[in-house]
């Protein structure tokens, strides 16, 4: 009876269905299930900590802005206090101008106007009173976030500069409670740790280095991450972590980092650190002795690191205070571009903004847009028997550019009678302080009344099986040997004259052999023979100030000088640091180390 019922039941509808609808016919004509819409991005709180934070601001923000993620899925969480600088109204300022963008802003300050804390001794000084009020910063994020129902909170320091832009998305991606996207810097430092020792500080382990230098690559358990770490506040285990107040069972020394690494392992929830992708950079951290001033340069420093492979620019709601730019102890500083190598020039011109020098470009000598008749027309015969000492081949257009190039502006100096020049190329690297170690360098020289032609920044030392002598009464300062690279030197007028009187244009070699040459440490005799006035007064800076951005081999390595034709013949052409770069050295090398000078750079 019970199914006699149904089957009535389901007849009456369809004749109800047909009388709504006309016919059978029209329920083909009824609209096809819809797809479902894709899921909403998890939401990410960004907590921002900040002191005396003007520097790095600017750039810091701009990579936030850049984020490859719905700003709507993020609300921004910030805070402030004991500033010397203009921090507070720089946050404010942009807070203000990005507050429509984001999910939510939050802000945090102090009506407080100390500027230090009662038991600090400098600006880089951490007494406990310190840690403990970050501590408590960053557990307010974190209370914050959670009260939000924030699926993800992101601490980014902020002199962090987060360069890939997919970084949030790729971390996301991981399904990690804690993790962190390893970051570069100058030296082996990073923002993680392999080894911790017994009284909870940092421990040198064989794992390490593979991890810092990508010869291990993925996502690594690790006992320690800082910096910038995202944490996954879905997980259940989240809700034991902490900042504040400390775990009760907290043995040692007052540290933000080390306290919650602490109440990490306490919850049971295990640290990562990635390092599938390249994904940004973090300054060396200062000692406690050193100054804001160090502080500004050392970020400095990192922003033209970070510039070499990234295209950085400040934050577009941030009004950009230019920064004042001088010529250092020089008349001039040059600046050699090819007109095609436009990346190059706009790379260069960014990191020479961020350290405050003003140069003057000169426009480089295409080589491999010069043809016979040019070549002949200016004189330009090759040094008798000239071989390059890697690949036994003649000189090759590229290289004639390269000396043309440096040949006009050894005659500009003389035309305007410039008495000290600072030539760089648009291919180097700047170490760190740069600008003031290269100052202090000048002013020894001149306070010791060196009398100098050429000072070389930047080379690749080909002499190492003994050191070179240092120079009495200049600190840093050596009698160089053998070398390649004109990456970047100091030329006086007298310099100046001196190689252009030489006459080197007809009897050419390649102008990093040349200038050896001239200060008659060339190896080959014979060549030296051509140039009867080898009396050029070279000295170089030691350490080097500059490097090249790459060397023979490297992702990116592009040699305007090797991959051209041969001089005197257009028809053929040569790929020399290509064909040669895994198989045997190359001028392209990064220079040996002299086993005198070799320092392990530590992770610290």
């Amino acid at each position: 009876m019970l199914s006699l019922a149904m089957s009535m039941s389901v007849q009456l509808l369809f004749c109800a269905v047909i009388t709504r609808f006309g016919s059978s016919d029209a329920l083909v004509d009824l609209e096809p299930i819809r797809a479902e819409s894709p899921l909403l991005r998890p939401k990410v709180m960004i907590a921002i900590l900040a002191r005396n934070s003007e520097h790095s601001l600017p750039f810091y923000l701009g990579c936030i802005e850049r984020l490859d993620y719905p700003k709507d899925r993020i609300a921004i969480w910030a805070a402030t206090d004991h500033n010397t600088d203009n921090t507070t109204a720089m946050l404010q300022e942009w807070l203000s101008a990005v507050e429509s963008l984001y999910h939510s802003v939050r802000f945090r300050t102090t009506d407080d106007e100390r500027s230090s804390y009662v038991d600090e001794s400098g600006p880089k000084h951490w007494p406990d009173s310190r840690f403990t009020h970050v501590m408590k910063l960053k557990q307010a994020a974190l209370r914050s976030a959670r009260a939000q129902w924030a699926d993800y909170i992101l601490f980014v320091d902020s002199d962090n500069l987060l360069t890939n832009p997919e970084v949030l998305t790729k971390l996301i991606a991981e399904n990690r409670t804690l993790v962190a996207p390893m970051l570069e810097s100058r030296t082996l430092y990073s923002n993680f740790w392999c080894g911790m020792s017994m009284q909870g500080y940092y421990k040198r382990t064989e794992e390490y280095i593979p991890i810092r230098n990508w010869k291990r690559t993925g996502c690594h358990a690790v006992p320690m991450i800082h910096s910038t770490m995202l944490l996954d506040l879905r997980r259940n285990s989240s809700k034991a972590l902490a900042f504040y107040p400390v775990h009760q069972t907290y043995p040692w020394a007052l540290d933000d980092i080390m306290v919650f690494s602490f109440s990490a392992r306490q919850a049971g929830v295990q640290m990562f650190v990635c390092n599938r992708e390249h994904y940004g950079y973090l300054p060396v951290p200062l000692n406690m002795q050193q100054t804001l001033e160090e502080e500004v340069e050392s970020f400095s420093h990192t922003l033209t690191e970070a510039m070499l492979e990234f295209p950085l620019e400040p934050s577009r709601y941030l009004y950009n205070l230019q920064k004042n730019k001088d010529r250092m102890a020089f008349d001039e500083i040059y600046l050699i571009n090819l007109e095609r190598r436009e990346d190059r020039r706009e790379r260069m011109l960014r990191s020479l903004e961020v350290l405050g020098i003003e140069v003057t470009l000169s426009d480089a000598v295409d080589g491999k847009a010069l043809n016979s008749s040019q070549l002949q027309a200016l004189g330009i015969e090759m040094l008798p028997d000239y071989q390059d000492p890697y690949s036994g081949r003649m000189l090759t257009r590229g290289e004639v550019g390269c000396f043309l190039s440096h040949y006009n502006i050894w005659k500009q100096v003389v035309k305007q009678q410039q008495q000290q020049v600072l030539v760089l190329e648009d291919d180097v690297r700047f170490e760190l302080n740069f600008k003031s170690r290269l100052n202090t360098i000048m002013e020894d020289a001149k306070r010791a009344r060196l009398n100098w032609d050429l000072i070389y920044v930047g080379r690749k030392r080909l002499q190492v099986k003994r050191p070179e002598s240092w120079v009495k009464g200049v600190k840093n300062l050596v009698n160089p040997d053998y070398s390649y690279w004109t990456l970047g030197y100091a030329l006086s007028l007298q310099g100046a004259k001196k190689l252009l009187d030489a006459q080197p244009l007809s009897k050419m070699l390649p102008v990093d052999e040349f200038l050896p040459v001239m200060f008659n440490k060339h190896p080959k005799k014979e060549y030296m023979a051509h140039f009867e006035q080898r009396n050029l007064l070279a000295f170089s800076a030691e350490p080097l100030l500059l490097y090249p951005t790459h060397y023979t081999g490297e992702p990116g390595y592009i040699s305007d000088t090797e991959t051209s034709t041969i001089w005197d013949d257009e028809n053929k052409a040569t790929d020399w640091d290509r064909q040669l770069a895994h198989k045997k050295r190359n001028r392209g090398d990064a220079g040996p180390t002299p086993t005198w000078n070799r320092g392990h750079g530590d992770e610290l």
